[in-house]
């Protein structure tokens, strides 16, 4: 749809009406001559100023109104979209170690495709957060930063591979990354980092830690000293799998999360559905158009009609 931002410049249309009105008329040039013998030569009338053609005046007419809504800023808006406001940090730290090949979730689909799936469905429901992705095995790395563009940050997610970081399982070393990652966010904060802003980390495993140089509970503790919230998810069937409930739980509750059991896609959709009641995201209702100006078009068709406008003139024959 098409809006204004600045109407009332539109109540200057009548302006030269006005002046046209009000105004005294231009004196013809004759008049302003001095002429020491008009005595002799005797009395004459003045001459007349000349008469503005009707189509020279449709054009200043249309030159003008051109100008004033030029000057009113037209505006396209677009459809509505949601805003991006500063709510939660959010990072999810998946596991892509060997054993996430296993198919015994959904059908033939690896564990890693399920969590793809589901996961990328979680990340698009989060408006209003910052989500940031991180994917370890024998060690982690940042996949994509913190950003408040989840459509991005779903992307990154899609192209995760098994393997990518190893095939073993580092999870202490995730939660650091997750630390380091978070301090620099707030350190880079200006002014004063605002304590207020919850921090959350799920961390979703099919296995125990393996490898790594920090143990899972000493980095959970440092997690709860740095206010980090860690929702941990052990993913897999309960026929084939070595996961370490018992250290999942403990993380969890070091750091005042909670821990789910996920043995099919099911019960991973159930997981992140109950993330979302324990962490609601921080503005789903916020909402923007995106404007495009249009000031340039009546602006530029403006000039070009100055131009005939004031360079044509009445033939002399007439």
């Amino acid at each position: 749809m098409i809006h204004f931002e600045w109407p009332w410049m539109l109540l200057a249309a009548p302006l030269p009406w006005l002046f046209a009105r009000w105004l005294p008329p231009a004196r013809p040039l004759g008049a302003a001559l001095f002429l020491p013998f008009a005595a002799q030569v005797g009395p004459r009338a003045a001459p007349a100023a000349p008469r503005v053609p009707r189509w020279r005046l449709l054009m200043f007419a249309a030159v003008w109104a051109l100008t004033l809504v030029a000057a009113a800023r037209p505006q396209w808006l677009g459809e509505p979209q949601p805003v991006a406001t500063t709510g939660r940090r959010l990072l999810l730290a998946v596991d892509t170690s060997g054993s996430m090949a296993a198919q015994d979730m959904a059908g033939r689909m690896s564990r890693l495709q399920v969590v793809k799936a589901v996961a990328g469905d979680f990340i698009r429901r989060r408006h209003g957060d910052q989500v940031g992705l991180i994917m370890f095995g024998t060690r982690p790395y940042l996949q994509a930063p913190l950003s408040s563009d989840l459509d991005t940050i779903g992307q990154f997610l899609e192209e995760a591979s098994i393997g990518m970081a190893g095939p073993a399982t580092a999870l202490g070393d995730a939660i650091g990354l997750a630390l380091k990652r978070l301090q620099a966010e707030r350190s880079s904060e200006r002014p004063a980092p605002d304590t207020r802003r919850e921090t959350v980390l799920v961390l979703l495993t099919d296995g125990s830690s393996n490898a790594g140089e920090m143990p899972p509970l000493p980095a959970a503790r440092l997690a709860a000293a740095q206010r980090l919230r860690i929702y941990t998810i052990g993913v897999g069937s309960e026929e084939d799998s070595d996961l370490d409930e018992d250290t999942l739980k403990a993380i969890a509750s070091e750091t005042g999360g909670a821990y789910f059991r996920a043995t099919d896609a099911a019960a991973l959709q159930q997981a992140y559905a109950l993330m979302d009641e324990l962490e609601p995201a921080a503005a789903q209702d916020r909402w923007v158009r995106p404007s495009d100006e249009w000031f340039t078009w009546p602006l530029a068709l403006a000039l070009l009609l100055s131009v005939p406008t004031v360079a044509l003139r009445e033939p002399r024959w007439r």
